[in-house]
């Protein structure tokens, strides 16, 4: 649950447009991406259970030994149920650069790539001109057009369900100790996510939004001047 602070002009022109790129129909040459972060603490057990019989319960001892933290960028094109996974030893700058640059080879044949970011600083222009140079980061900045969702609004970005699915599915109960494993895992889960291509069904859109938070198409109109 998300709890939504004061709700202004801002944050209802920014949500406004997020939900707009939402209702677009599925299109090759404009897809629709969301991206966000997950952290992840890398643990491995200190007493292994032992192998049990089929229908049998495994027990699992309490302690287990920290192996530090990673991250896992999770993106998804909820029309399309495409997805994408990728393990980084953090969520810095670079890896970020790392992750937009992945994205735009995956759509090259594309006019623009509408992508879905929440406002963390390292989620600009800077990060990618920083780690490949102004000229090549730029151009690869540029293949996208950017939906930030306001500010205490990631409940916004469908990439959280994509993040859900991906704790659920794939990290589950398990302990993970080491990033060489969690990368393996999240390309795993990934390569079976997009055998089945299941798109997301979002359906919070403008009309559901303006009778939720009592606007009209109108105010948001004047708010923009």
């Amino acid at each position: 649950m998300w709890c939504i602070p004061e709700v202004n002009p801002e944050y209802l022109a920014k949500m406004e447009d997020v939900l707009a790129i939402y209702e677009r129909p599925l299109n090759s040459e404009e897809p629709v991406v969301c991206l966000d972060e997950k952290p992840v603490c890398l643990r491995a057990d200190v007493r292994p259970s032992e192998p049990v019989a089929p229908g049998k319960e495994v027990h699992r001892d309490n302690e287990y030994k920290r192996h530090g933290t990673a991250n896992v960028f999770c993106a998804v094109e909820p029309k399309s149920g495409r997805y994408f996974t990728w393990a980084t030893p953090n969520r810095s700058g670079p890896e970020f650069a790392q992750v937009i640059a992945k994205l735009s080879s995956h759509y090259r044949g594309a006019e623009t790539i509408h992508l879905v970011l929440d406002n963390l600083n390292t989620h600009r222009r800077k990060s990618l001109t920083d780690f490949y140079g102004t000229e090549r980061g730029g151009a690869i900045w540029d293949r996208f057009t950017i939906h930030y969702t306001p500010k205490h609004g990631s409940w916004l970005n469908q990439a959280e369900i994509a993040i859900s699915l991906f704790s659920r599915q794939c990290l589950g109960k398990r302990r993970i100790p080491s990033f060489v494993l969690l990368k393996r895992h999240a390309q795993n889960w990934n390569r079976r996510r997009n055998q089945k291509r299941n798109p997301i069904n979002w359906r919070f859109d403008r009309k559901a939004a303006r009778a939720r938070f009592g606007y009209t198409k109108n105010q948001i109109a004047r708010s923009e001047y």
